[in-house]
This record gives C-alpha cells, structure tokens and sequence, in this order.
C-alpha cells in the first residue's frame, strides 16, 4: 500500500475507534498496534511493552501530577474570593471597570494553575455572579472569561508545556520562561478590547459606587500577598536556578498546602478531594501520553514521519506558509480533540518537518499552545466552553458566539509573535 492509504486507513480506523466511545489513550494504542501488526515487522506486543512502560517512567513527567494536584488544592481555598478583594479596587479607573478582574484573576491564577479549565472554573466563581449582580454586560463578561482562562495553558507552569517538552524532547524551564511575555502579551490583546468596547459603548459599563482612595487600594492589596507569594516560590526557584520544574512543582504542593491550611480549608475531606481530583486527571493524561508515545513508535517503524517531511518539503513552502497550514490544522483539530490529545497525537510526525525547515522548538511550543488556547473555545469539544455552560446554564453556541472576539485576539496573538518572534525568545536567552 502506498504512504497516502496507510494514513489514510489509521485516521479511519482512528475516528471509528474514538466515535465508538474508546478512551483517547486505548484508541491511540489500538490504532498504534493495528498499524505496526499489519505494516511493520517489528512484533507489536514486544514494542509496545517497552514503550508504553519507558513513557510511564519518565522522570520529567513528575512535575506533571505534582502541578495538577497544586492545582487542585488551589481550586478548594478561599483564593478566587481573597483576588478579587485584592484586584477590584484596582479596576476602577479602567475603562471596562470590573471586567478587566477577568483578565488579571485569570493571569494570575493560572500562574499557579497550569489548567485552563481549572482557572475558568476558579475564576467563573469568583466574578460571574459578582459582576453580573452589579449588571455588567452577560455577553462580554462570560466571553473575556471564556478567553482569559485559556491562559492557564501559556503562563507557567502549564500542564500543556510539560507534555509539549516531554514529547519534543526540549528544556521545560526555558518553555516556562518562553511562555511569560507571550501570556501577558496576550492579556493586554484581552483588556484591550474589553477597553475599546467600554469606550465605545460607555452606557453599557455600570456606573461606579464610590472611587476607592488610594489608601484603600493598598489596603485592599494584603489579599493578594499569598498568591504572589506562591508564584514567587514556584517560578523564582525555576528561574533563579535552584528548583528545576519538577522540584518547584513539589514546592507549589508544600505551598498551597500552606496557604489551605492559614486559610482554614484545609480538612482531610479537601485534602482527599484534591488528591483523587489529580490521581483521576493525570491517570488520563498519562494513558494518553503512554499511547500516543506508542503511536509515535509505530509511525516511524512505518516511516510515515519521513515520508510527511519529504513531501512537505517538496512542496517548498516557506516557514511561515507551513505555520499557516500548521495554524489551520490545529484549528480544525481542535473542533474534536483536546489540547493534550492534539499535541502528543501530531508531535512525532511532525517534528521532522518543523526541525527541518529550521524552526526553532521553543518558539515553536509556544505557538502550539496559543493555537490549542483557541482550540478550548471551539465547538463542540472546548472544554472552557462546557465549564462556562455548567456554571451560566447558556447554550453552547451562544457561549462559543460571545468568545468569538476573544477568538480573534489570540490569531492577533499568533501573528504577533510571528511578526516579533523575540517575544518568545528573549527571556529563554536571557536564562541561558
């Protein structure tokens, strides 16, 4: 058979196997054994075996469930209601006013996250009700959430760029790093436009109460102390070289242990409940991961990657025209698959392409989380989009049709750092 329909089959056979109702990980596994039985003379059992036990084993995997399960301790505090006292006061003065407690609680937050569905629901929390008590447009304040919280994935520490540097083979730290300027680039790309529509529609902003003194907004700051002071400890002890990511990650466990336990919600019923939350979702990913590292395996016994590569190669495309079609694929990837899904699923074949046309990695991690940021706001499978119908009850078109304008912000994202790759590079050489 030629290269075209054995890929063509292993896709078919791929959907058929996932619309069937199979967990991602078994489906990437059975594809993975169905491909090498038939197409390889490496026996799959044997090849399988050893790959799916190495993927399990890796060591730079830890920080994984180690963050997730920070995450989860976080997601049970008081935290989401002590940032809003801390952030409001702030917001006032800017145009958009109490909206913008989206986009900063969302930045902050998911500098101790690493989810973006953990930070939609953390944040959701905390400013849904509040701001629409206070009768804040519904569209705009559901839409800028949706879109904010997608930068639980680009700004460190990021589940997604854990799995993207264990995939790629590439330093986790420095993605960190890489992912910093980029993830506040695209939150100013957010207030914006929450601040242009303000301006433009001023009758549409509540009026404000009282303007805070400047007395009071300091005041008001004490609540954010021990937040700061976890994304200090977690992302200092990276950057400053004494922690490497998966020790820091063992820091922000200690850390927000701490921070439950001052807070008094620390029980040992949100302690279980936070433990088997992130037991259960890295269970997921690592059987995703263990599959599609199989997956990788048998693709390259096939030689599927280095046919790709050849035949894109061919085509002479240059850099940018290739992270166009790259752009697009991942956009409509994204209508059916998770973030996770998405990147441990293409990685292997298309990493020969991406080194071959002289991409750099870094560069490269942080344009693939930015396009699998979009993809958590797609119909029908974003999941911050099945988070905000839980928490608002509205229906999923409508939902995906507010954070259309957020949509648009992130493509703006991607062009910019295309336009300026420095964004995303300065800081990595900085740390070198």
């Amino acid at each position: 058979m030629s290269d075209l329909a054995i890929t063509g089959l292993l896709i078919l056979t791929l959907f058929l196997i996932l619309g069937s109702g199979v967990w991602i990980g078994l489906t990437l596994s059975g594809v993975a054994w169905i491909g090498m039985q038939l197409f390889s003379a490496r026996p799959a059992g044997d090849a399988m075996a050893v790959t799916i036990w190495g993927s399990a084993s890796s060591w730079t995997l830890t920080a994984l469930p180690l963050f997730i399960w920070m995450g989860e301790i976080l997601f049970r505090t008081r935290l989401s209601d002590d940032m809003f006292k801390g952030l409001a006061p702030w917001m006032h003065s800017l145009p958009g006013r109490l909206l913008h407690t989206n986009v900063v609680g969302s930045t902050i937050f998911a500098a101790v996250s690493g989810s973006s569905a953990a930070t939609c629901a953390t944040i959701g929390k905390m400013t849904l009700p509040e701001l629409l008590r206070r009768g804040y447009p519904e569209h705009l304040v559901v839409g800028s959430l949706a879109g904010a919280s997608t930068l639980g994935l680009l700004i460190p520490p990021s589940i997604i760029m854990i799995v993207y540097g264990v995939t790629a083979e590439v330093s986790i730290a420095k993605l960190f790093i890489a992912g910093v300027l980029p993830g506040l680039m695209l939150a100013l790309l957010f207030s914006g436009y929450i601040a242009g529509w303000s301006l433009l529609n001023p009758g549409a902003i509540p009026k404000e109460d009282v303007r805070p003194s400047l007395l009071e907004k300091i005041s008001a700051s004490r609540h954010l102390i021990p937040v700061l002071l976890l994304i200090v400890g977690v992302l200092g002890s990276i950057y400053s070289g004494l922690a490497t990511a998966t020790e820091a990650a063992a820091v922000g466990v200690v850390g927000a242990l701490m921070l439950s336990a001052l807070q008094g919600s620390l029980s040992w019923s949100s302690f279980r409940d936070a433990l088997m939350g992130a037991t259960r979702l890295y269970c997921m990913i690592a059987l995703i991961l263990a599959g599609a590292a199989f997956l990788t395996l048998s693709m390259g016994y096939i030689g599927l990657p280095r046919h790709l590569a050849e035949w894109i190669g061919s085509l002479g495309l240059s850099p940018g025209q290739l992270l166009l079609v790259l752009a697009v694929f991942y956009i409509i990837l994204g209508c059916f698959l998770d973030g996770i899904s998405m990147v441990v699923l293409t990685m292997g074949v298309l990493m020969p392409t991406i080194q071959a046309a002289g991409i750099d990695l870094i560069w490269f991690g942080i344009f693939i989380v930015l396009v699998v940021e979009m993809a958590q706001i797609t119909p029908p499978i974003g999941f911050n989009l099945f988070v905000l119908q839980g928490m608002t009850g509205r229906e999923l078109t409508w939902i995906a049709r507010v954070t259309l304008p957020m949509f648009v912000m992130m493509i703006i994202g991607v062009g910019l750092i295309y336009a300026l790759p420095g964004i995303v590079t300065w800081l990595p050489t900085k740390m070198m």
